[in-house]
């Protein structure tokens, strides 16, 4: 069975796809300049051995990227989406996981900034609805930076009931609600873990919120009304990602 393709856009996501073993670049369309930093940014391996190459202007290229507004930087590539791994084969017989869940965030440029700070503060991997996780968006993978490749994204059907799943395999589900009490750098984070975070505007879904252990806020500026998701995330993968270095 062919598997869809689709294609990307920039730099740092175009070279980091061309790094992954497991994902396969069908075409790439270079400038002579971005063909000449491919070789500069992996002097040992060809990364464009295998690999269809054309040669394009810039201009060429901007039909890639002019509807969704975003640079192409001289790089696009055709690429097949990554098999996803299965969330309950994954977490068999780990222990001290850490895992964020998206619960009606579908913005791609904040899903992408998402990804690309879980992946940096090494979260485990990210739960996100299958209907709303734009898997082939030029958007998300432009605000990942490339870092979609080294991410385990579990695409679920069904937000509510693999949290509930979750909780019976004894996953402690952790709720980030702007109004919660108790503050989230005050928790003891052992075991494994859930962070669920809702959207901006309306926080998580009330029949979500029913399934977490805990509610808990990041603690600011009282005269601040919030931040921007991405941020909110960025904030706690840092702080998890120091007590677990710390710890071990």
């Amino acid at each position: 069975m062919n598997k869809s393709t689709f294609f990307i856009v920039g730099q740092h996501p175009v070279i980091e796809a061309l790094k992954n073993p497991k994902r396969k670049v069908l075409k790439l369309f270079l400038t002579e300049e971005s063909k000449k930093n491919i070789h500069r940014k992996s002097p040992r391996k060809n990364l464009l051995e295998d690999v269809k190459v054309y040669f394009k202007t810039k201009k060429e290229l901007d039909k890639y990227s002019t509807k969704e507004n975003i640079q192409h930087q001289g790089y696009v590539a055709e690429i097949e989406k990554l098999d996803q791994p299965v969330l309950k084969e994954y977490i068999k017989n780990k222990q001290n996981l850490t895992l964020a869940c998206l619960d009606g965030v579908t913005d791609p440029r904040n899903i992408g900034s998402i990804i690309r700070s879980a992946a940096a503060f090494k979260i485990d991997g990210l739960i996100v609805k299958e209907r709303h996780f734009p898997s082939e968006s030029k958007l998300m993978f432009k605000a990942a930076s490339g870092c979609i490749e080294y991410l385990n994204i579990f695409e679920v059907s069904n937000i509510n009931s693999t949290l509930k799943n979750l909780k019976d395999k004894n996953f402690w589900i952790y709720g980030f609600d702007s109004e919660a009490k108790k503050n989230f750098s005050d928790i003891k984070w052992e075991g494994n873990n859930i962070l669920v975070f809702g959207s901006e505007g309306e926080g998580m879904h009330k029949h979500t919120s029913k399934y977490a252990d805990f509610h808990v806020k990041i603690e600011m500026n009282d005269q601040i009304e919030s931040l921007n998701i991405s941020n909110s995330a960025a904030i706690v993968f840092h702080h998890l990602s120091y007590l677990k270095k710390n710890l071990d």
